[in-house]
């Protein structure tokens, strides 16, 4: 008889989290019958003793964490992958022999995946919208498939001050530009968009003609303005949804050793989930 395992995503807010949709999807069309996945509202102060919790446990196999709570694992690990530690994220844990915990970051390869999915390999420059945790990662992919600069617009001089700290990390060659300018990111082929919901409505009205690929990391509601003006003028898009399913495939992988994970079968209950308006809050925020 095989032994149950199981996996959760933490995060707060959780409520609404994707994360059980497409990780049980996975686990249906891979015969899994012995996994389970689930969902526990955990903030940073309720972490540790989240982990204590855990302690002796053989059963937990990995764990997904959204915000606040990717910075905030870290010290509680016993090792860091080198994707995770180039921007000091963890969005995946995963529980080895003795129990011992080890962090990694999917959203990375992730968004290199979402991006080859629709036709982008390589990029002569690209800007970001925002300076949050995602445009972090947005970097850190960026410096696997563009091979000039990358622009980051920013609305405060701590930001920027921050976002080259992480290029120099990364041997990206950064520039930041002024929030107020940041219509001007639109004349790149590729543009990585990571602020909330609402944060670039102003900015569909500046799309030009004929532009390049719009990475949007919102999903719902979809489109966002920017994305709906961008498509009306004929540029590509990648949405959020197609990083999140992706990015979840990678942790089927890591969590349960079984690879590649169904795409198709998680894309459709993702789908499905959202049609029914289920939405993660926290992949909304920078």
């Amino acid at each position: 008889m095989s032994r149950t395992r199981r996996a959760a995503v933490l995060g707060s807010p959780i409520a609404h989290s994707l994360s059980p949709v497409l990780h049980r999807a996975a686990y249906r069309e891979l015969g899994l019958e012995h996994w389970s996945y689930d969902r526990f509202e955990v903030d940073e102060a309720g972490l540790p003793g989240f982990f204590e919790g855990l302690a002796g446990d053989a059963s937990w196999a990995g764990l997904s964490l959204t915000m606040p709570l990717k910075r905030a694992v870290i010290p509680l690990l016993d090792e860091v992958t080198e994707a995770a530690a180039s921007v000091e994220a963890v969005n995946t844990v995963v529980f080895g022999d003795g129990g011992r915990r080890t962090g990694d970051n999917t959203d990375i390869p992730g968004m290199i995946a979402a991006l080859r999915e629709r036709g982008v390999d390589k990029v002569a420059s690209a800007t970001i919208l925002g300076a949050g945790a995602t445009a972090s990662s947005a970097l850190a992919a960026l410096s696997h498939i563009c091979t000039g600069p990358v622009t980051v617009y920013v609305r405060s001089g701590a930001r920027a001050a921050e976002m080259r700290g992480w290029g120099e990390r990364l041997g990206v060659d950064l520039r930041t530009a002024d929030w107020a300018d940041a219509a001007g990111a639109f004349g790149a082929p590729l543009v990585i968009a990571t602020t909330p919901a609402g944060t670039t409505d102003a900015l569909a009205a500046r799309v030009p003609a004929a532009p390049g690929t719009l990475f949007d990391v919102l999903y719902d509601p979809w489109p966002t303005p920017l994305a709906a003006a961008w498509s009306e003028r004929g540029g590509a898009l990648v949405s959020g949804f197609d990083l999140l399913v992706h990015q979840a495939a990678l942790q089927v992988g890591l969590m349960t050793g079984v690879s590649p994970a169904p795409l198709r079968a998680m894309r459709e209950a993702g789908a499905g989930a959202l049609s029914g308006h289920t939405e993660d809050p926290a992949m909304n925020r920078p």
